[in-house]
């Protein structure tokens, strides 16, 4: 099955949902860079942050995404969706392949109800 775009379904992306908060909490690449830190306490370079928001990058792994989600006030929860990953509370060697396909239906669900609402 093809990918869809994210922009064709109306989601923005990783890159643009994080310049998008960083401008609106009135920072800089730079400011934001120096706020995020790595697991080891040292923050991610202006670089790093402005290929993101350029998706020139894949989207980074729990932690930063944590980071991100906190000093930006976003929802931790969607930027996993849109950096295609899943939460690091999920503990994937435990799900059965039922809890899989319901959580997966609940998803679709929702977003189909959602569509008809608008």
């Amino acid at each position: 099955m093809a990918r869809v775009p994210l922009a064709r379904c109306g989601l923005k992306t990783f890159g643009e949902v994080i310049a998008e908060a960083r401008k609106k909490a009135g920072l800089t690449q730079r400011e934001l860079a120096a706020r995020i830190k790595t697991e080891v306490g040292k923050p991610i370079s202006f670089p790093y942050l402005n290929d993101l928001e350029h998706n020139l990058r894949h989207p980074p792994r729990g932690h930063l995404l944590e980071e991100l989600a906190k000093h930006l006030k976003l929802d931790v929860d969607l930027l996993y969706f849109l950096a295609g990953k899943l939460p690091s509370d999920i503990d994937t060697g435990k799900a059965s392949e039922e809890q899989v396909q319901a959580a997966y239906r609940a998803f679709r669900k929702e977003l189909k109800s959602r569509s008809r609402q608008q």
